[in-house]
């Protein structure tokens, strides 16, 4: 009768976890848009200054995100353990460090972004431009990182409501001033990251107040083990940054691959990619809400309630993506028409839809394991899934599908790649967790 009222209360923990991040992810994306929609309307060189800029954008998320799963994985195992003033504490600890670094890489940023524009390729007369656009923006960056570890504390704590409603609230708040701030204020491009760095402002006021409310966030940070917090935050911080740079290099390979097909594979492929982001969005929003849930249960030492979780969210998500795939498939021909006019765009589109989203359910599981993984403390075994996900099951497939196939063979080679990824990653996942079963039977027995 207990095992029922678990497995009952198993999915509805999940469902109320992760619904709030669902809809928090969604709005980032709307944002991020809308906001891409506005700066376009000022001319190519904008965009241009922009598009020079994501390369760095990137490498800023990849170390918040990287400190961000590391703060949830261990902050949910220490109260897991119950442990709750060290838990506190290792969060004022994350707050302290997170800020630190990112504040050193933007400034880092700003003092080389002559070298780095001119290693991008970038022409003298964008330098200007650039350089009124990169003051507010790096200032949104780090008060975006802030606002993370806010989002990554909450969360760690089984709190993911707070985080999603403030980032549908942050979104729109920037949606509503970019046009006063780059428009009506006549600021330009500039105008863009003002109007972020006003909303994330906004956000970390509120959030912060809460998390000081709560008590979740204590600065008295020398009463910790400080070398071996510093030491078990790097061990999964590391890997997981790296772990998030290797998609967008992996992109502007399969990019390349695809650049040899000419412009119009090109621009099908890149619409086919932004499809992909939404498809994927409960993938995501699954990858936020379930670390702090294993954290607390590995804390607890409940390994079988932990393999109960993953083995729903895997039936969930291969099920679910296979059902978006399919939607795809069946309306490839009207989105076509929908997303360009132009004939050869849509014939390339329809058949990137015929194909790619079937292999979504292999994608979302090889997603959904890294983040397991992270989770689990196993954060190089996270890593090695990432790397091979690209560098042996995507990459490669997309090149012998070229070769053999042209354009639409390169395009099977992602199906096949994706589902060959989510194979490789729960049978990853499965080693490891077995050796994490071996290694609590182990110390039981001590």
């Amino acid at each position: 009768m207990s095992n029922t009222s678990q497995n009952v209360s198993l999915p509805r923990q999940l469902y109320n976890m992760t619904w709030p991040m669902l809809f928090g992810a969604l709005s980032l994306m709307t944002f991020q848009l809308v906001d891409s929609a506005f700066i376009g309307q000022l001319g190519r060189d904008p965009l241009a200054a922009l598009g020079f800029t994501l390369p760095m954008q990137q490498l800023i998320i990849g170390l918040q995100v990287g400190l961000g799963i590391a703060t949830t994985a261990i902050i949910s195992r220490t109260l897991g353990a119950g442990d709750e003033i060290r838990a506190f504490r290792l969060g004022g600890l994350v707050i302290t460090v997170g800020s630190t670094l990112v504040f050193v890489l933007c400034i880092s940023l700003w003092l080389l972004q002559s070298l780095i524009m001119g290693a991008l390729g970038a022409d003298d007369t964008l330098l200007p431009l650039v350089r009124s656009y990169w003051v507010p923006w790096l200032l949104s960056a780090w008060i975006g990182a802030l606002l993370y570890f806010g989002y990554s504390i909450c969360r760690s704590h089984g709190d993911t409501k707070l985080p999603g409603y403030m980032m549908i609230a942050t979104s729109l708040a920037n949606i509503a001033l970019d046009p006063l701030y780059i428009f009506v204020f006549d600021w330009g491009l500039p105008g863009a990251a003002w109007a972020t760095t006003t909303s994330f402002g906004i956000g970390c006021l509120f959030i912060y107040s809460k998390l000081f409310k709560r008590g979740w966030a204590r600065f008295d940070i020398r009463e910790l083990a400080l070398g071996r917090a510093l030491k078990q935050l790097n061990s999964i911080m590391a890997p997981a940054m790296v772990s998030q740079l290797m998609p967008p290099v992996s992109a502007m390979l399969a990019t390349a691959m695809v650049a040899g097909f000419g412009s119009a594979a090109v621009a099908a492929w890149g619409l086919g990619t932004r499809l992909e982001f939404f498809s994927i969005v409960v993938v995501l929003a699954l990858t936020m809400s379930m670390p702090p849930m294993i954290g607390l249960m590995l804390g607890r030492g409940d390994i079988e309630q932990i393999r109960k979780l993953v083995r729903l969210a895997v039936r969930f998500v291969v099920v679910w993506q296979l059902a978006i795939g399919l939607l795809w498939l069946i309306g490839s021909g009207l989105v076509s028409n929908l997303f360009t006019s132009d004939q050869q765009v849509q014939d390339i589109l329809g058949a990137y839809l015929l194909r790619v989203p079937l292999s979504y359910s292999g994608l979302g599981v090889c997603m959904l394991m890294v983040s397991v993984c992270n989770a689990l403390g196993l954060a190089m075994r996270a890593l090695l899934v990432s790397t091979l996900r690209l560098f042996l099951c995507f990459l490669p497939l997309l090149w012998l599908g070229s070769q053999l196939n042209g354009i639409h063979g390169l395009m099977s080679g992602a199906l096949v790649g994706n589902l060959f990824a989510g194979a490789m990653a729960y049978s990853f996942y499965r080693t490891g967790m077995k050796k994490l079963r071996q290694r609590e039977s182990a110390s039981g027995k001590a």
